[in-house]
């Protein structure tokens, strides 16, 4: 008979003691075989990740645009509407952001983190109330101020389309989609029935997100190179050669006449 050292086989093979209910408890090569099959199934899994390309981040340190807060008769904040009321003076200030927030959810989907479309669908659905009845007050100053129902109707619909095209932006794109962004954010965690104090609070950072400012943290450095035009001298040319050694420099920078 031959006599096999406690916790091991003819081949070498490594066991695990017995517990009291018989069965084998796991051995240090087992445990081994485990962590390497797990780790084999995370690296996998890492690998898959890594072929799916991820979204960019929009990342910007933007210039502080805030504004003091609107009546609704200010020059630059929309659409004059003369002899309006204060209950028709919010409407408008309330379907310029909701225009404005339009706009954004249309021109901001280069970035999806910013979450304008969303955000702009929860508008629509927290706020509908509102907003109708700012639209019917709307209605109802375009039909008070113009001689017939057409007139207004007209008048209406040129409201809206300027409205709209007011909020459109390519310069400052970056400013106007990080604004509309913030904005639409803390719209849908507003209390139904007050989307107008945010448009009365917001309306004028609005409106400044619309003057290109770039990025605040590390501004670039731009070299200002002067203007120049050729010289036009007949004496200078051969044809369509410059004489430089009779002229001197071809260039000449451009002289802006000032006050």
């Amino acid at each position: 008979m031959v006599k096999i050292p406690w916790g091991r086989t003819r081949n070498s093979v490594m066991l695990a003691p017995r517990r009291q209910d018989g069965e084998f408890a796991a051995s240090g090569s087992v445990r081994v075989m485990r962590m390497v099959r797990f780790a084999g199934m995370v690296a996998g899994a890492a690998a898959m990740l890594a072929s799916v390309p991820a979204h960019a981040q929009f990342f910007m340190k933007a210039k502080d645009l805030r504004g003091a807060r609107v009546v609704g008769d200010e020059p630059g904040i929309g659409q004059p509407l003369p002899g309006a009321t204060p209950a028709e003076l919010r409407a408008g200030v309330v379907w310029n952001m909701r225009a404005a927030l339009n706009v954004a959810a249309l021109q901001c989907q280069f970035e999806p983190t910013l979450l304008t479309v969303p955000n702009y669908n929860a508008i629509l659905a927290d706020h509908k109330e509102e907003l109708a009845k700012s639209f019917d007050t709307l209605t109802k100053y375009f039909l008070r101020v113009n001689k017939n129902k057409k007139d207004g109707q007209s008048a209406l619909d040129q409201f809206g389309t300027k409205t709209y095209a007011g909020f459109a932006t390519v310069a400052a794109q970056y400013n106007f989609c990080k604004v509309a962004s913030d904005i639409g954010r803390d719209a849908i965690f507003t209390p139904r029935g007050s989307f107008g104090e945010i448009a009365l609070d917001r309306m004028r950072e609005l409106r400044n997100s619309l003057t290109p400012w770039g990025e605040q943290m590390t501004r670039p450095f731009v070299y200002a190179q002067q203007a120049t035009l050729p010289r036009f001298e007949k004496q200078c040319w051969s044809k369509d050669s410059f004489n430089e050694k009779k002229c001197g420099e071809p260039l000449v920078p451009v002289t802006y006449a000032s006050r």
